[in-house]
């Protein structure tokens, strides 16, 4: 496998290949009952690791059962298509409590949980920032920081962006572990 995380530049946090991979086995996860979150390819050689992060379109939480059957979906595309070079290992996974703000919807979706956020390059002298999420303004995420001040931080620019894990978050997700009932995405 190409080292594509070393050589290609991240444009938004995501690769070129990345885009095409998701497009590729996008369709096939929604018409599972499943919308990706995330698809990032990691390390090289023998130690390549395609991730694929997914939700369930329901609002239920992802099962072990999910994971898998997603993962065989993914993994017979992916025997067809091809679209990487050499050897690597899937991983199916759910986003997890303590997710990645990925989308333009996960910035709405956790407003009101705390943050961290890292840019690409430094905004006001710094690049790392931790606060409350209060949504988007256009092209920004609006955090409000530990001290109260609030800041526009540039969609385009942030490399990393992740809930923290509080006690909020906890019960928030034991709400939406309380609406699965192990069921595929549309069972019922």
């Amino acid at each position: 496998m190409k080292d594509v995380i070393a050589t290609e530049r991240r444009r938004g946090g995501v690769t070129e290949l990345e885009r095409r991979i998701e497009g590729i086995i996008g369709p096939a996860a929604e018409g599972l009952g499943y919308e990706l979150v995330r698809v990032m390819l990691a390390g090289g050689g023998r130690d390549g690791r395609l991730q694929i992060m997914a939700e369930r379109v329901d609002g239920a939480a992802m099962t072990v059962d999910d994971c898998e059957r997603l993962s065989r979906t993914v993994s017979a595309i992916l025997d067809v298509e091809d679209p990487i070079d050499g050897a690597y290992t899937l991983e199916v996974s759910s986003p997890g409590i303590d997710r990645p703000l990925v989308r333009r919807k996960d910035w709405e979706r956790w407003i009101g949980h705390l943050a961290r956020v890292e840019l690409d390059e430094p905004l006001d002298g710094r690049k790392r920032f931790k606060g409350v999420l209060m949504g988007l303004d256009g092209e920004n995420a609006r955090l409000r920081l530990e001290d109260g001040a609030e800041v526009q931080l540039p969609l385009p620019r942030v490399s990393r962006a992740k809930l923290v894990l509080t006690d909020a978050l906890i019960a928030e997700a034991g709400k939406l572990a309380a609406v699965s009932d192990g069921a595929p995405p549309g069972a019922h």
